[in-house]
C-alpha cells in the first residue's frame, strides 16, 4: 500500500469543500477506496460527539459521549488509540460482529485542541502501524480545513428546540420550568437575556430568575420591578391582544411607553412572545443590547418554545392540585391521616404537642337533621378552629368529627391555653368540643403520644365535655 497516494488521494480535494460535512465526507469516501475498513468521523457538537461522515457499516452510532468508547476515549485525552484486537479493550462498543482491530485518532485544530476523531475498524489481519501514521496526516489536516470552514456545525435551532423542550418536559418543579425556559430561550435565539412575566390571582409578577441571570437580564428585572405591577400588566395584555412582537425600535423612532423601562435597562432589542392564556398566562421578553432584526424562523421557534413551557407549567400544577387533593379532606379542606402520620412522626418530645378534638353532640346533629347538616357543622367547625389557631400550627381531620391540632410550644401550659382558645372559637359559632392535650414523653412513639391525647379527650366527655384536659406528662 502507497500510503504517500492515499494521502494526496483523500486531501486533494479538501481545500475545495465549501462545508464542514462536506469536507468529513470526502476524508470518508475517498480514504475507503484505499482501507478495506470501516470508516467513521465524529465531531464534538454541543455536548456529543456526533457522526458526520461514515462508511456503511453493521450499526453507526449517531452520538457518543465525550469519554465513552475508544472514540471517546481519544477525543478526550488528545491521544491515538491503536488496538490490535478489539476483545481485549474495555471500551470498544460494538459496530459490526467481525470487527478486529481498530486505529482511531484525533482530529486537531491547529492550535492542537481536539474537535473531533477519525476512527478506522479492520475485520482482517491489518498491519496497523502505517495506518496509524497515515490516519493522524489525514486528521490534522482535515481538522485545519474544519477550523478554516468556522469549527464543527453547529446544532441546528430545530435541534436546539427539541433538546431544550426535552429539558422542560423533565422539569420537576416551577423553578426548574423557568430556568429550562429561560435558558432555552437564549439559545435558540442566540439573544443574551430572558425574563417570564406571568400574571396569578394576585397579578402579574416577575417569575423566578435562574441560578446565574446575566447583566442584562438583571437590569431588566430590576426596571421591571420599580415600574410596578401595572406596567407588567401592559406588556402582558400587549402580548396578548396582538400577538408575538419583536424588535424593540428603528434609530429616530422612539419606542412606545410600554417598553420604556425595558429601554431603560439597555434594551435595543426585544421579542415579546405571549404565555397561555390573558387571564392566568403571561409573555416571554426575550431581548439583547444590540440592535439586530430577529427573524421570522426565530420567532416562530420562540413561539413554540412558549407554548411548550406553558404546556410543562400546567402539566406541574395539575399534578400538584391533584396532590393536595390526594392529602386534602375534600370536605373541610385540611389534611387528613397520610400527611398527618407524616407530621407527628416528626414530633419533639416536651414540645410538640398533640390536641385530639372531638365535636360535642354530633351525632345528634346527624341523627335529628340528616348527614348534610352534619356537613355544614363540620365545615363551619373547621374554619373557627383554623382561625384560632397560630400561624404555623396545623390542623388535621382525621375521623367523622375527630380533629387532631399539632402544634409546638415552650410549655405545656402554652398548649392548655391554645386548646382552651379552640374551645371558645366552637362556642362562638353555637357548638362545643371535647380536647384532649398531649406532648410527646423521651423516646415515646407519636402513635403512644396520640393515645394519651385521646385518653384526655374521653376523661373530658365523661366529666361534661365543653373543655380542655391535658394528659399527664
Amino acid at each position: 500500500m502507497d500510503h504517500e497516494r492515499v494521502i494526496r488521494d483523500v486531501t486533494v480535494r479538501l481545500p475545495m469543500a465549501s462545508t464542514v460535512v462536506e469536507a468529513c465526507r470526502w476524508t470518508v469516501t475517498a480514504l475507503a477506496r484505499h482501507a478495506p475498513a470501516t470508516i467513521s468521523v465524529l465531531l464534538h457538537v454541543h455536548d456529543r460527539l456526533r457522526c458526520v461522515a461514515a462508511t456503511g457499516s453493521w450499526q453507526v452510532f449517531s452520538t457518543v459521549p465525550p469519554k465513552t468508547g475508544i472514540v471517546g476515549r481519544v477525543y478526550a485525552s488528545g491521544g491515538t488509540a491503536v488496538v490490535p484486537d478489539v476483545a481485549d479493550d474495555p471500551d470498544y462498543i460494538p459496530v459490526r460482529p467481525d470487527v478486529t482491530a481498530e486505529v482511531c485518532v484525533p482530529v486537531l485544530d491547529p492550535a492542537g485542541r481536539p474537535i473531533g476523531v477519525l476512527d478506522l475498524q479492520w475485520c482482517g489481519p491489518t498491519d496497523l502501524g502505517p495506518w496509524r501514521d497515515t490516519a493522524e496526516r489525514l486528521a490534522a489536516r482535515l481538522g485545519a480545513r474544519i477550523v478554516a470552514l468556522g469549527g464543527p456545525p453547529a446544532e441546528s435551532r430545530s435541534e436546539k428546540l427539541l433538546r431544550h423542550a426535552a429539558a422542560l418536559t423533565s422539569a420537576s418543579t416551577e423553578w426548574d420550568l423557568f430556568a429550562a425556559a429561560i435558558t432555552a430561550a437564549r439559545d435558540v435565539s442566540t439573544l443574551s437575556a430572558a425574563v417570564l412575566v406571568l400574571t396569578g390571582p394576585s397579578g402579574p409578577r416577575l417569575g423566578t430568575p435562574p441560578a446565574t441571570p446575566g447583566e442584562l437580564e438583571g437590569r431588566i428585572r430590576a426596571e421591571l420591578a420599580e415600574a410596578g405591577p401595572a406596567a407588567l400588566d401592559r406588556l402582558v395584555t400587549r402580548a396578548h391582544r396582538h400577538g408575538v412582537g419583536y424588535t424593540l425600535g428603528e434609530a429616530r423612532h422612539p419606542p412606545i411607553p410600554d417598553h420604556l423601562p425595558l429601554t431603560r435597562a439597555g434594551v435595543r432589542t426585544l421579542v415579546a412572545v405571549p404565555v397561555g392564556q390573558p387571564d392566568d398566562g403571561g409573555v416571554l421578553l426575550v431581548a439583547d443590547e444590540r440592535m439586530l432584526r430577529p427573524d421570522p424562523t426565530t420567532v416562530n421557534l420562540l413561539e413554540l418554545l412558549a407554548g411548550q413551557a406553558w404546556s410543562c407549567l400546567d402539566r406541574l400544577r395539575t399534578l400538584a392540585r391533584l396532590r393536595e387533593q390526594a392529602d386534602s379532606d375534600p370536605l373541610t379542606g385540611l389534611r387528613h391521616t397520610g400527611p398527618f402520620g407524616q407530621r407527628i412522626a416528626a414530633a419533639t418530645p416536651g414540645r410538640t404537642a398533640l390536641l385530639a378534638i372531638d365535636v360535642d353532640g354530633f351525632k345528634t346533629v346527624n341523627d335529628t337533621y340528616g348527614h348534610q347538616a352534619g356537613d355544614r357543622v363540620l365545615v363551619r367547625l373547621a374554619r373557627a378552629l383554623e382561625g384560632a389557631l397560630r400561624h404555623g400550627d396545623e390542623l388535621y381531620r382525621v375521623g367523622g368529627d375527630e380533629f387532631v391540632a399539632v402544634i409546638e410550644v415552650g410549655r405545656p401550659e402554652e398548649a392548655v391555653r391554645i386548646a382552651e382558645r379552640l374551645n371558645e372559637a366552637a362556642r362562638r359559632i353555637g357548638r362545643t368540643i371535647s380536647v384532649g392535650v398531649a406532648l410527646p414523653r423521651p423516646g415515646e412513639s407519636p402513635e403512644a403520644t396520640l393515645r394519651r391525647a385521646d385518653q384526655a379527650l374521653y376523661a373530658v366527655k365523661r366529666h361534661g365535655r365543653d373543655a380542655t384536659r391535658l394528659a399527664p406528662a
